[in-house]
């Protein structure tokens, strides 16, 4: 496992990482005693930084992760948690707002079991976009309120996250230097979309850190097929679908190479990775810790063409 500092925060984290979305049970139906055994092969594989929210699973991750916790020494792992995105009930809520985002860093350390967070996050800032207040919120009220948290020792080191690159720069160019001091982004690091290296001098500049998420592209990248919620246009889906099935002809299988291509870019400090599967989890660290095909990997972006780069919004 190779562990590289985050941007100027003095962690250094493994350049695979844990997400726990899947203990949520975001993506299927999850048992609580499995997930915890994976939360414990990824320590015991060298993983240390394990990334959640409030978000995933409406709580439920984060309280799923917090009795695996109680299991692992706390010197093990760095700890990431959000602010911003929340849930009851089925239903999706936003609030941005300062006052809440200090209230959920509370909440989200009784959920979890300790005492300190590692590393905030504002979640998703584009919701924040979408509503009153726009992005200049997120600006002059969510990150000064977990600045002032960072300040009174309840966390280590701030940062946000986005699937659009443009929305996190934009917060960046418009806060205090320092204040951001690493951003989280999806689905722009992996075998069919490369946009996040657009933005890394940029990140770098600014001393930023880079996590990088979803080397499988939210499903696009696997055998098994895009779930029916995925969001990702149909040429797209087809043109990863016809790549699967070369990697397959090929004895690789493309999560294998998707895995190992997300991994592989020394100036991204980590990829995180999301399953609530034991074995999966110590496969993806196997996967890692090994350089792909890179014959294959030009063979797959070849199949996927003009699809390349092709995104789409979040929801």
């Amino acid at each position: 496992m190779r562990y590289t500092e985050l941007g100027k925060t003095g962690m250094k984290v493994s350049h695979l990482a844990f997400g726990a979305s899947s203990l949520g049970s975001v993506f299927r139906s999850t048992k609580e005693a499995e997930s915890i055994e994976a939360v414990e092969a990824a320590i015991e594989g060298g993983i240390n930084l394990i990334d959640v929210s409030p978000y995933y699973g409406h709580y439920k991750a984060e309280t799923v992760l917090g009795k695996a916790l109680r299991r692992i020494p706390r010197e093990k792992y760095y700890l990431s948690t959000k602010v911003g995105r929340y849930g009851k009930d089925g239903v999706n809520t936003w609030d941005y707002s300062g006052k809440r985002a200090t209230e959920s860093v509370y909440e989200s350390m009784e959920r979890l079991g300790i005492d300190f967070i590692d590393l905030i996050n504002v979640h998703d800032i584009e919701f924040q976009a979408a509503m009153e207040g726009g992005l200049q919120k997120v600006v002059d009220e969510t990150l000064p309120a977990l600045v002032e948290l960072k300040r009174e020792g309840v966390v280590g080191h701030v940062g946000i996250t986005d699937l659009q690159l443009e929305n996190l720069k934009w917060v960046i160019e418009h806060t205090e230097e320092g204040t951001v001091e690493s951003v989280l982004n999806f689905c722009h690091y992996c075998l069919n979309d490369d946009k996040l290296v657009d933005f890394l001098d940029f990140f770098e500049q600014h001393g930023i850190g880079v996590i990088n998420a979803s080397p499988l592209s939210m499903g696009l990248l696997s055998q098994r097929g895009v779930p029916d919620w995925h969001p990702a246009p149909k040429p797209l889906v087809a043109a990863c679908a016809k790549a699967a099935r070369h990697c397959a002809e090929k004895n690789y299988p493309i999560e294998q190479l998707a895995i190992q291509y997300s991994v592989s870019n020394p100036r991204i400090t980590a990829t995180l990775f999301s399953s609530a599967n034991p074995a999966n989890v110590k496969r993806n660290i196997e996967w890692a810790n090994q350089a792909p095909d890179w014959e294959l990997v030009k063979e797959v972006q070849d199949i996927i063409g003009d699809q390349r780069r092709v995104s789409w919004a979040n929801s």
